[in-house]
């Protein structure tokens, strides 16, 4: 089915794979990703071989991020004054005052000023969401764009996309750029047609299964080829990219053909289409084979998109399903849509009051299609509730499922309380992943979970879509009125002013997390929670809430300690510094300018979203640094160090534990330096000597915790 093969292989004519890797650096330059990577790279390449520095064609928010990259952009450049790239905000998370009474609706009507004052291009609440109004407008051939979400996924339609934290974003607003390393490209080879019953959410579930636990293709980019890739319709081969993001990848692409050039010209943008392949031999540093024909209708288990099998293997196990959700950027697309009406209108739609199933077109164009052919009507027949373009079935934010429910959704995530339980009021709830095939099938069946493969007898004609683009004609706002001025309410803050690195540092530790990987749900919790996202301090309340919930008090307390230095009141009548500033002096130690904060230690944090809150909210607590054996995600270590926390790294086990102390003399010098390892104490009642490291830096990432963070770097530069 999925198949991981020796690194190294040269493919040739985009279908044949040869076992032996000739001019291994001249045929990498043959991948689509090489082309268009160095067609965006604005590097001195020579000078620098290897090493991208990248400006990108368009950007996309929503509204849980895009008032703090707004407000990041003005605290780092006063005068700030257009946007030089075309700029999107949607709202499609924040778009039910659900919490925080005006709170949402204030975040939307800043983000309309700011679309006005700066030139941006604003989508009303339950228009579309964000990737796919970035498809129908934006996506195209050789295109790259840059979200501040981490499903920014468009290589279906030839673009790769990148999804990054808030501060990558402000980079190019202020036109900085995104810089890598030139990423290793993996083939993901497809071959043979689905059988009748399994959609694109299968091939994607077992894709994530076969690859991520062994972190083969983490910070690599995907690129599809092979005959396979002709066989699946372009819904079927965005389902499939859009997931990508769960085996950790950085990017995707596809090749492209007529399919391609059709679903480009249907949304009015035909300019937008150029034929894209390999070249005729192609060198790839690893290969994955895909037999879409021996994909079976799959189902990832709660609590992550990871945790696959077969919808067979587990129809024992699993009793009668409570709900069925079809939503978002993954599942909510016209051709999922229609096949799961098909089979609802073929099979007798059996919905009872233990099982309810909503679907969400993922943008309006999408739903007057299916108002106006009839999907509509035969899915309401069927017993199901049809909702607006909306995200909130990925992140908590929208039908919440009963206490200790049980949830089949076609969405992106599944991770631990993702569905909106909360396990502090003693709720607890859980998701499986599932395509919107199976789903129906399970609906039709009452509840009981089945494969879509069990019921269908033929695939289901899908009818043709109409793409109205007067919707967004009349709701979308595009033009730029310099006068405008920006909108607050009261519950948009800006951020707190952050001090440059100190010399020395002296770390409390305020949480010690033993899990394998640590999400950025459980650094800081998805829901309800987001309404908050725009103001820090408001939102740091709930900083690792469930997972550690005293950890917000500790850290708290830490600052606390940091405030009394800062206005030279004596610590060592603090009985917990005492000791620890005892031992140091005891071993001749004498810390000087020594920053007081607290750090998190994680196994493997920050798996999951692109939400640069999971750092800054630590940071607005007073933390200056992560300890980890290593980073889930690019776009977690680089949200870290654009708030100015060190992304340290401990090999092996971690002998402190929470309320001990690290002391890290002279770090600052040794960053200045370009070390990449730090001497460091564990101060108990004597000191213990441990190195911590940090993974290579940019000169603009080294510039960046220097100055304390992202804003204070470009600040007046």
């Amino acid at each position: 089915m999925v198949k991981h093969h020796k690194r190294g292989v040269v493919v040739k004519n985009n279908f044949e794979v040869l076992p032996k890797a000739e001019n291994k650096a001249l045929l990498a330059k043959q991948t689509m990703a090489y082309k268009i990577l160095t067609q965006h790279d604005t590097a001195d390449f020579p000078s620098s071989p290897g090493f991208l520095r990248l400006r990108f064609d368009s950007l996309a928010s929503h509204d849980i991020t895009y008032v703090g990259i707004i407000q990041t952009v003005r605290a780092a450049e006063p005068d700030f004054d257009k946007f030089p790239l075309p700029y999107v905000l949607t709202n499609c998370h924040n778009s039910l005052a659900a919490v925080g009474g005006t709170t949402n609706e204030d975040d939307h009507v800043f983000g309309l000023s700011a679309a006005k004052k700066y030139g941006g291009i604003f989508v009303p609440p339950h228009i579309s969401v964000i990737h796919q109004y970035m498809r129908e407008e934006f996506a195209g051939c050789g295109k790259m764009i840059l979200g501040s979400d981490s499903h920014t996924r468009y290589g279906a339609l030839g673009t790769m996309g990148f999804g990054e934290g808030g501060g990558e974003l402000v980079k190019q607003l202020l036109g900085r750029t995104y810089d890598i390393p030139l990423p290793e490209v993996v083939a993901v080879y497809l071959s043979g047609t689905p059988r009748l019953g399994v959609g694109p959410q299968d091939v994607a579930l077992a894709l994530i299964g076969a690859v991520f636990s062994d972190g083969i293709v983490k910070n690599k980019v995907l690129e599809f080829i092979g005959p396979g890739v002709a066989n699946l319709s372009m819904d079927f081969r965005i389902g499939v990219d859009v997931m990508t993001t769960e085996t950790a990848c950085l990017s995707s692409i596809w090749t492209t053909d007529a399919k391609t050039e059709e679903y480009l010209a249907l949304h009015n943008r035909a300019d937008a289409y150029t034929e894209m392949k390999p070249g005729d031999l192609a060198y790839y540093d690893d290969l994955i084979t895909i037999d879409l024909a021996a994909v079976k209708p799959m189902i990832a288990m709660p609590f992550h998109p990871s945790n696959v099998y077969t919808v067979e293997e587990m129809r024992g196990e699993v009793g009668l399903v409570d709900q069925g959700i079809i939503a978002g950027c993954a599942g909510g697309l016209y051709e999922s849509i229609c096949e799961a009406a098909d089979i609802l209108d073929k099979h007798g739609g059996s919905m009872t009051d233990a099982f309810s199933l909503s679907v969400y077109p993922a943008s309006q164009p999408m739903y007057l299609s299916i108002v106006e052919n009839g999907v509509a009507a035969k899915l309401m027949k069927a017993g199901v509730v049809l909702k607006t373009a909306f995200c909130g079935p990925c992140f908590g934010a929208g039908d919440v499922p009963r206490n200790n429910g049980f949830s089949i959704r076609h969405t992106t995530r599944n991770f631990p309380n993702r569905e909106g339980a909360k396990p502090s009021l003693g709720q607890n709830a859980s998701v499986a992943l599932m395509d919107a095939l199976s789903i129906a099938a399970t609906a039709a069946n009452g509840g009981k979970l089945t494969g879509a493969d069990t019921l269908m007898e033929s695939r289901p004609a899908v009818p043709a879509y109409y793409f109205n683009s007067e919707i967004y004609t009349k709701r979308v706002y595009k033009s730029r009125d310099k006068s405008a001025e920006l909108v607050y309410a009261p519950g948009i803050r800006d951020w707190p002013e952050i001090p440059p690195l100190a010399e020395n540092l002296l770390l409390a530790v305020a949480s010690y997390i033993t899990d394998p990987v640590t999400t950025t749900d459980e650094l800081i919790p998805s829901g309800e929670t987001s309404t908050f996202r725009s103001n820090p301090y408001a939102l740091a309340e709930y900083t690792l809430s469930r997972k550690d919930p005293e950890y917000v008090a500790r850290a708290k307390k830490i600052a606390g300690w940091e405030d009394l230095r800062k206005t030279k009141q004596p610590l060592k009548d603090v009985p917990e510094l005492g000791k620890a500033l005892a031992a140091l002096h005891n071993q001749g130690e004498n810390p000087g300018e020594t920053a007081i904060g607290s750090v998190v230690y994680a196994i493997k944090p920050g798996d999951g979203s692109a939400r640069e809150q999971a750092a800054s909210c630590q940071r607005v607590l007073g933390g200056l640094a992560n300890i980890a054996q290593e980073y889930a995600t690019k776009r977690y270590r680089s949200n870290l160090i654009n708030w100015g926390m060190l992304p340290f790294l401990l090999a092996g086990g971690a002998d402190f534990a929470v309320g001990d102390f690290i002391y890290i003399p002279n770090v600052r010098e040794r960053l200045q330096k370009g070390e990449s390892k730090f001497p460091a104490y564990i101060a108990g009642k004597t000191l213990k000597s441990i190195t911590l490291e940090i993974a290579p830096l940019t000169d603009d990432e080294t510039k960046i915790l220097l100055a304390g963070c992202l804003i204070n770097n470009y600040r007046g530069a």
